[in-house]
């Protein structure tokens, strides 16, 4: 029987890390860009992670890892908005603003966020997921779990909205 020495992660603690290390930036993103929350975006990451590493094996067989638990974090993401009906406004205070006058910048980036935040939860998680973080139809389609057809009709109806709702305040 080999002896592991103290300290050191076993071949799956380390396949998850290097996995995790790959796909955390992304899932913050994505999860932040969900729920207009940076805490709450990193306890979805974290739920999010605790479950792919707890069904690691399984993840790891998928198709596409990265889709796969992108799909439980929206699956986490979509919990919360049943659990809790409340609108949910982007924090002014999570950007930092070092550049002089780039007010303009981050009053669209504002505005943005909040017009995603008016988007049904599906149709958001197809934009943020299509446009924000550069996913095909057919990636999309796998991590929300539906057809590529759903995933254009949804994207195409986001977009709608979202130009109703951007030029509603003239940006």
């Amino acid at each position: 029987m080999k002896h592991r020495p103290t300290g050191t992660a076993s071949g799956t603690e380390h396949e998850f890390r290097v996995f995790v290390q790959e796909i955390a930036a992304s899932l913050h993103r994505t999860a932040y860009l969900l729920c207009g929350d940076w805490y709450l975006a990193d306890d979805l990451v974290q739920e999010a992670l605790a479950k792919a590493y707890s069904h690691w094996r399984k993840v790891q067989r998928a198709d596409n890892p990265s889709a796969y638990v992108r799909r439980i974090l929206i699956n986490e993401a979509r919990r919360g908005w049943r659990r809790k009906r409340v609108t949910v406004y982007p924090d002014a205070g999570a950007t930092d603003i070092t550049v002089a006058d780039m007010s303009h910048e981050v009053v669209n980036r504002a505005d943005l966020l909040q017009a995603l935040q008016s988007l049904p939860a599906r149709q958001r998680a197809t934009v943020v997921l299509r446009f924000l973080e550069g996913l095909s139809e057919r990636e999309t389609a796998a991590a929300l779990g539906c057809s590529e057809g759903t995933v254009k009709s949804q994207t195409s109806r986001a977009l709608i909205k979202l130009k109703s709702v951007l030029n509603r305040g003239d940006h």
